[in-house]
């Protein structure tokens, strides 16, 4: 850990932002050229404004902050109950908590303990019912874990009753820091389906044999996917086995490296945020689509992992930084056994800035790509973007809800404990998102900065809480006026 800033890979299963960093060298460029005319930023002008000492910095104007509370420093997820309206927090130690009257007077009170729900949950989604879903990691035989969905629904007593929606058979652990696990849940709109994040068990698809006991082990059947599941089972069984997981219907999408935030967008299309490795690549917005692949560990961003090459020297790639974990531990090498490509692969949404759009480039020199009149695929390296929220809510002023055929959002990023970019995260950006052929493009906007670790959001008629990992973990409200 960095500075006692970064949260326990296996509970949370997010990049390890100081120590997995980004890879590669290669010939082809992380930027694209940018279109004849680029849509302005449709956030108003910038107005630096620092209403709690110590607090975030506000970049635009209309935009008011204030410190709701402090939760203590290990809450990882923050989210909505469409039907009370309370907004609930989820504590990395594995209860939940109901923060009442959040706008106001907030107050907290659990309503679910880590023994009700039976395990520690990585993430937590509501169905539009008011049914609570939770994913839970438990290990299992020492160094094998075993992912659980519970499914709580509500009671008269304001808590849940729990009851087992799916549990995986136990798949072979790495022991690494790159155990991400199973984090990332989302309930689609009409509530017949949950889908939840796979992370990987390796940084870019390295062999990680746990000291031997998994021998020539990478990625496995249940890692780095994103898997599809009916919320009217009940003790669904996940087999580790490729075949026996399209045959059920359960894998939704591939190559997803670390998908630790997924959100349906107005128009009912899912996106997803996704961190990339221990090198300097960038990290990704992908609209997800059933069937498609999206890369990982082949490629990152739109270039190719180099260590498929049978020629890879690690040390002449320029994107190989010293203090990350898989760097300095040698993880980046040659390796004429790396598994050819097993299809084609889908482009992660591409970013033409303003903001998050810094990037390595081939000589090892930093770069801005909108500076350049490119885009880039999609964030700077290393920011981890979490807490993806699209900007749907109607009392919310018309300029964030997108322009034309365009919709808003707004994503938190982590924030790079190490690298040499420039550009370090741990802020709030806007994106206006527009549909260009089979994919999207993104116009990206600082809108606040200086957050400890920000790692989720919640958007309320005009106002957006953003929950902080880092520091004594307060809760801070942005009204958009």
């Amino acid at each position: 850990m960095l500075n006692g800033q970064q949260p326990n890979q296996k509970t949370l299963g997010i990049k390890r932002v100081g120590l997995c960093a980004l890879l590669i060298l290669l010939s082809v460029t992380a930027c694209q050229s940018a279109p004849a005319t680029i849509p302005s930023s449709p956030t108003p002008a910038a107005v630096e404004t620092q209403p709690i000492l110590n607090g975030p910095v506000s970049l635009g104007k209309g935009i008011s902050l204030r410190k709701v509370m402090e939760v203590g420093p290990n809450n990882i997820r923050l989210v909505r109950n469409p039907v009370n309206g309370d907004v609930y927090v989820l504590d990395s130690a594995g209860s939940i908590s109901r923060i009442s009257n959040i706008s106001a007077a907030a107050s907290r009170e659990e309503v679910a303990s880590l023994m009700e729900i039976k395990g520690t949950p990585t993430g937590i989604a509501f169905g539009p019912d008011g049914t609570l879903y939770a994913v839970v990691n438990t290990t299992v035989d020492q160094n094998k874990n075993q992912v659980v969905v519970r499914k709580g629904v509500p009671n008269d007593k304001g808590r849940f009753t729990w009851e087992t929606l799916a549990s995986s058979e136990p798949y072979p652990l790495s022991n690494t820091y790159f155990d991400h696990l199973y984090n990332g849940i989302v309930v689609s709109p009409d509530g017949k389906w949950i889908y939840i994040n796979g992370g990987s068990r390796t940084d870019h698809g390295e062999v990680e044999d746990n000291g031997g006991a998994f021998p020539d082990t990478r990625d496995v059947a249940l890692t780095s996917k994103i898997l599809r599941l009916p919320t009217n089972a009940s003790e669904l069984v996940l087999p580790n086995d490729v075949a026996a997981l399209m045959a059920q219907g359960l894998i939704f999408a591939r190559g997803t490296r670390n998908a630790y935030d997924m959100a349906f967008a107005p128009n009912g299309d899912l996106f997803a945020v996704d961190n990339g490795p221990d090198a300097d690549y960038p990290d990704e917005l992908n609209w997800i689509r059933e069937g498609l692949h999206y890369g990982f560990p082949w490629r990152f961003g739109t270039q190719d992992n180099p260590q498929r090459l049978p020629d890879y020297d690690p040390s002449k790639d320029p994107r190989l930084q010293s203090g990350f974990w898989a760097v300095d531990h040698g993880f980046y090498h040659n390796d004429p056994s790396f598994p050819p490509p097993p299809t084609t692969f889908t482009d992660p949404i591409v970013n033409f800035g303003p903001d998050a759009i810094k990037y390595r480039g081939d000589d090892g020199k930093e770069y801005d790509a909108a500076a350049e009149g490119k885009s880039l695929s999609t964030f700077t390296p290393h920011i981890s973007p979490l807490g993806l929220v699209f900007a749907t809510d109607p009392e919310l002023p018309a300029q964030w809800h997108g322009k034309g055929d365009s919709f808003g959002a707004f994503i938190l990023s982590w924030g790079a404990a190490g690298g040499t970019l420039s550009y370090k995260g741990q802020d709030l950006l806007y994106l206006q998102l527009t549909k260009k052929g089979d994919n999207y493009e993104a116009i990206t906007t600082e809108v606040a900065r200086g957050f400890k670790n920000p790692i989720d959001a919640v958007l309320i008629e005009n106002r957006l809480y953003v929950l902080e990992y880092g520091g004594n973990g307060a809760i801070w409200e942005l009204t958009f006026e």
